[in-house]
């Protein structure tokens, strides 16, 4: 069952309150800088192309991120600023009508004060997919600034704990009566097939990218870190990291009832057994690194999840919040605390021109 989201819910009533507040309904373009000129130091404090395991996951140090770049494909999307970051940087959204999985719904996207810069004009970035608690719909929660996961990851690449993701906020489910887990659920609207294909084609069509999986990654809380957790088992092709904060770990949405076998190919907890069981390869290992406060239930479940499954291509990481609850606040405290460099030193980083 999907537990209560009393504070999920207050901290995107609150991030909506402020988000109307400061809404401005302005174009805006991530092709030209943020009004304030921001600029940030080199991801990780490097100015040149990230080491092997860090910061870098597989990629070789001779540039090889830079060859992995892909350019905007297009077509390009029209955005509206819906949120000014305290750095200047913009929060735009805009209406995607996904095509392979013949769903509209909103998408929110920031780019970093980093993506920014001349010198990484011609580098990709690593992009983040955001989710939310709750059902996420109409809005996704991580838009606002009240919760600071934009500017937290600012600050965090200047200091030398994050990479400069791009952070994709997506809706989570097409309505708020049920939880869609993510799924293909067989007769109702392919939230599957929206989340991890045509957002990140969204993504690449509008933002500069990685081709490899080593560019892409997921977070997301309570339902969303469902999602995202099962979104990278079951695709370890397209992405390689997540950050699950309190996350369930098997499939509950009620509109799985006659669909048991479909159910079963998105259950986390098969989809981990079934990857844990073959050998470590670079092409395939995954890094989960989960999260949970010390206020909410489910430490032992998790515990368990990565003794049972954490091995082979499933590498896992926990980090217990001292005095943390099922909450949004909460889990961007452990995100700095240690999971958001965790991933970044498996990822990608930017690529400076010589």
């Amino acid at each position: 069952m999907k537990r209560p989201l009393t504070s999920l819910v207050a901290a995107a009533v609150l991030g909506s309150l402020t988000l109307a507040a400061g809404c401005s309904g302005e174009p805006v373009s991530f092709d030209t800088p943020p009004a304030s000129g921001a600029a940030s130091a080199a991801p990780g404090g490097r100015d040149r192309a990230p080491d092997p395991g860090r910061g870098g996951g597989d990629a070789p140090a001779d540039g090889g991120a830079a060859a992995r770049t892909l350019m905007p494909t297009g077509p390009r999307a029209e955005f509206t600023t819906e949120n000014t970051v305290d750095d200047g940087t913009k929060i735009g959204v805009t209406t995607l009508e996904g095509r392979k999985s013949g769903f509209t719904g909103k998408v929110w996207v920031w780019a970093p004060p980093q993506y920014f810069e001349p010198r990484y004009a011609n580098s990709g970035f690593p992009v983040l997919i955001a989710l939310p608690g709750g059902n996420g719909y109409p809005k996704n929660y991580w838009m606002g600034t009240d919760l600071k996961l934009q500017s937290s990851i600012s600050r965090w690449s200047r200091e030398g704990k994050s990479l400069p993701f791009i952070v994709v906020m997506p809706v989570l489910n097409p309505d708020d009566e049920y939880y869609y887990d993510g799924s293909d659920i067989p007769g109702r609207e392919k939230m599957g097939t929206w989340m991890t294909e045509d957002v990140p084609d969204f993504v690449r069509a509008n933002f500069r990218t990685f081709a490899s999986r080593d560019g892409w990654a997921f977070m997301g809380s309570s339902s969303g870190a469902f999602v995202g957790l099962k979104s990278v088992l079951k695709h370890p092709d397209k992405f390689k990291a997540v950050i699950a904060s309190g996350p369930d770990t098997v499939p509950d949405s009620p509109l799985w009832a006659g669909h048991e076998a479909e159910k079963a190919a998105n259950d986390p907890e098969k989809l981990a057994k079934a990857l844990s069981a073959r050998p470590s390869a670079p092409d395939r290992d995954v890094y989960l690194a989960f999260q949970i406060g010390t206020r909410e239930s489910g430490l032992g479940n998790l515990r368990s999840f990565i003794r049972n499954y954490g091995k082979g291509p499933v590498k896992t990481r926990l980090e217990v919040i001292q005095d943390g609850g099922h909450n949004a606040r909460t889990y961007v405290r452990g995100m700095g605390d240690g999971s958001i460099q965790w991933i970044s030193e498996h990822m990608l980083a930017p690529v400076p021109s010589p």
